[in-house]
């Protein structure tokens, strides 16, 4: 990835930066289907949703575009209202197919974008955001999967679905080095108000 300017740095660019680094300019965060239904269905459901909730803070400090779906939401409810609290205005794309790429919306989303890293939460880890991930993948869009933001409702399934997506190319992060690969500098101006989220 070229080097580039950095705003708090008064045109100092930080170059040779690695293109599995995530970075303000190239990435999107893709929230997957974090719904109301399946909350008693997942062990670690809080955790989850924790996790989710600080990614979509962070990019929200940062500007960086969050894109939300919703699997069948007549079904399966909407968005859980912590995750509602913190998106703000950002609105969910409805979708049946368990892909997110299978949606037209999403797609659209993706190609106004024009982003090339994902980073992607969600769930479910075997099913909507492995699907997705791999064609975000076939697509040409470096992937990052935030381990500590998705959940399955069986952990077997869980952790061969992480593998299945590791080993076809994606980068498995968490929530934590997601975000301050995001910030990129201490001398950001918006460091304190992402580093607030992680104490």
């Amino acid at each position: 990835m070229a080097g580039r300017a950095l705003p708090w740095k008064n045109g100092r660019a930080m170059t040779n930066r690695h293109p599995h680094v995530l970075s303000v300019d190239e990435a999107f965060l893709a929230v997957i289907d974090v719904q109301e239904r399946f909350r008693p269905l997942q062990k670690d459901f809080a955790r989850m949703v924790a996790g989710v909730s600080r990614l979509v803070q962070t990019c929200r400090i940062l500007d960086v575009p969050i894109l939300v779906t919703e699997q069948y939401p007549k079904g399966l409810g909407t968005t859980v209202q912590e995750l509602r609290d913190v998106l703000g205005e950002t609105r969910a794309l409805t979708k049946t197919c368990f892909s997110s790429c299978g949606s037209e919306e999403f797609q659209r989303a993706l190609r106004d974008l024009g982003r090339r890293q994902a980073l992607v939460c969600g769930i479910e880890t075997h099913v909507c955001v492995s699907q997705t991930v791999h064609d975000l993948l076939q697509r040409g869009i470096s992937v990052q999967v935030a381990i500590d933001a998705v959940e399955s409702r069986n952990s077997v399934d869980r952790e061969v679905a992480l593998r299945k997506m590791e080993r076809s190319g994606a980068i498995l992060t968490t929530v934590e080095a997601a975000a301050f690969e995001l910030l990129e500098d201490a001398t950001n101006p918006k460091f304190k108000e992402v580093q607030a989220l992680f104490k």
